[in-house]
């Protein structure tokens, strides 16, 4: 998907729109039926042409996602996405939230994001990573310590990182986030840090 386009940006908005104006009015109230509106919506939107041809592609693409997947396509999380990464208001968020923005655009395009317990991150029992299989794997003991209650960054933010990492930089660095190998016998390993936080720290 070509996230830059204003069009996809302006195309997301009318399906948040009308599926706020459905949850107001009665017509969805689950997430499934949420889910069900934004597929019937968007076919309608293809049928009838309302968009652009430039947006063909992305209709098409988020109408196989829900058709697809269902409840795991989480439409209205990839529709807010792409909102917001063309309203140019991402870098008024916390470090948090803009992370959960990178990290959804890494869904987006489709990588593997896990996050991981304690036993599957380290010891006898950890999730072996293919270094080739493109994925961020997230340790849930370093995200649940790692931001304050304003969601501002803390602690560096273990990650064990594989496949194009050089992708993974410009989805990190355009929601205000980077990455910084942990030195050592995992070459896997790497803190995620905001921007602003200091890298002696990481």
């Amino acid at each position: 998907m070509d996230n830059g386009n204003l069009g996809v940006s302006h195309l997301a908005w009318c399906g948040l729109v009308a599926l706020h104006m459905a949850r107001r009015d009665g017509l969805s109230s689950s997430a499934a039926q949420d889910n069900l509106f934004l597929v019937r919506w968007l076919a309608v939107a293809e049928k009838q042409r309302r968009f652009s041809r430039g947006l063909a592609g992305d209709i098409s693409w988020l109408l196989k996602e829900g058709r697809g997947k269902g409840l795991q396509a989480d439409l209205p999380g990839k529709l807010d996405y792409l909102w917001r990464a063309g309203s140019g208001n991402l870098g008024a968020q916390n470090d948090l939230y803009r992370l959960q923005h990178a990290l959804q655009a890494v869904k987006l395009t489709g990588w593997i994001y896990m996050v991981l317990a304690g036993r599957e991150w380290c010891g006898r029992h950890q999730l072996r990573l293919s270094p080739t299989v493109s994925g961020v794997y997230l340790c849930r003991s370093a995200l649940d310590k790692g931001f304050d209650e304003h969601g501002r960054q803390t602690a560096p933010l273990s990650a064990r990182l594989t496949g194009e990492l050089p992708a993974l930089d410009a989805i990190l660095k355009r929601s205000g986030w980077r990455r910084v190998p942990v030195p050592g016998n995992d070459a896997l390993l790497h803190h995620l840090l905001a921007e602003d936080f200091p890298a002696e720290c990481g």
